[in-house]
């Protein structure tokens, strides 16, 4: 690494091993809501701001649960899942998509956002996990990784979720693929590709891959955020850390050091914070929420890090309720739960 880069990250490490402020706390714990029955890990979370519904994705108990945003209770169980990884809802139609995906098969499950039943499977590949969606073609971009079919490449499905169907695919070398980001005022979209340790660069007009960059600062690519109006991508690293790339250039920045395990990373043009969603070392230790506050596109302060559980690696931010939710899955004799933070 470079001596300047190395300066960088450990000025930044110094300040990030504090926890929350005391005094002036980022987040604040507002209600733990239990669920109790659901066993092993989480995965993606989504949320209905104006119907105050929460989807979490219960990928071993082969639901996605739904909770009231307001109240905390359970509303309902969307059951006779396979393994459902991520989920986007369309407030317009109220429809849910559900990414669905095993080492045996892939579908996009579509579900009335009224009655919970299914409308309608969209077969896709094995290992079908994360996803993107283009508020303007209303396209639902979903990953499915190569290594479980023996492919050196993987493929990015487009979903039209107006008319439920598969378009196409986006053919990506690389046979782990993680997350993807889109930018709203062109055509590309920003993926990680874990296996060559990369930002692949698309044009989702072509479909095809259009540039490479390399990373050094990090390993193990996971989550990816973007600051479309400083041309800024994060990246999440399960390596510990959070690399900042300009997307003008496609050079590494910094690494902002996290803790293991990043799943979920967001950020907020807003409060312009990031939120990096950790679930510790895979060797043990407890999972964190680290958050870090951008002062301008290449500075960046952090307010600390907030232990939430061991494997707590899934939340989202809901910032039209000013919440942060974490999934907590079930360790010793601790039933799995939501923690549920105020955004302050």
């Amino acid at each position: 690494m470079h001596k300047k880069h190395q300066l960088m990250v450990l000025t930044i490490f110094l300040v990030a091993g504090a926890t929350l402020n005391a005094q002036n706390p980022p987040l604040k714990l507002f209600q733990t809501i239990p669920m109790p029955g659901i066993t092993k890990s989480f995965d993606h979370l989504a949320a209905d701001p104006a119907g105050n519904r929460l989807f979490v994705c219960a990928e071993w108990n082969n639901s996605v649960e739904v909770f009231d945003l307001r109240t905390g209770k359970s509303i309902h169980r969307i059951s006779g899942l396979d393994r459902p990884h991520s989920i986007h809802y369309r407030q317009d139609l109220n429809r849910l998509y559900i990414v669905d995906g095993t080492e045996e098969m892939g579908a996009v499950r579509i579900v009335d956002g009224k009655s919970y039943a299914l409308l309608k499977s969209v077969a896709l590949s094995p290992d079908a996990d994360w996803i993107a969606f283009d508020p303007a073609t209303k396209y639902l971009y979903v990953t499915q990784g190569g290594d479980v079919l023996k492919h050196s490449y993987s493929l990015i499905s487009v979903i039209d979720t107006t008319e439920g169907e598969k378009l196409g695919d986006i053919k990506v070398e690389g046979d782990v693929i993680e997350d993807l980001a889109l930018e709203t005022s062109s055509s590309k979209m920003y993926l990680g590709n874990k296996t060559r340790n990369e930002i692949n660069v698309i044009d989702r007009k072509t479909r095809e891959v259009v540039a490479s960059w390399p990373l050094k600062l990090g390993n193990a690519i996971a989550p990816v955020a973007l600051d479309e109006k400083n041309h800024r991508l994060f990246i999440g690293c399960r390596s510990g850390q959070i690399v900042v790339l300009d997307t003008t250039t496609g050079k590494e920045l910094q690494a902002l050091p996290i803790n293991a395990g990043v799943d979920d990373l967001t950020y907020d043009p807003v409060s312009k914070r990031l939120y990096a969603n950790c679930g510790g070392p895979k060797q043990g230790g407890n999972g964190s929420l680290d958050v870090y506050q951008q002062v301008d596109a290449d500075s960046y302060r952090s307010l600390g890090n907030l232990t939430t559980g061991p494997a707590a690696r899934n939340g989202i931010l809901v910032t039209e309720a000013s919440r942060y939710v974490v999934a907590v899955p079930q360790h010793g004799n601790n039933d799995a739960a939501l923690l549920v933070y105020a955004v302050q």
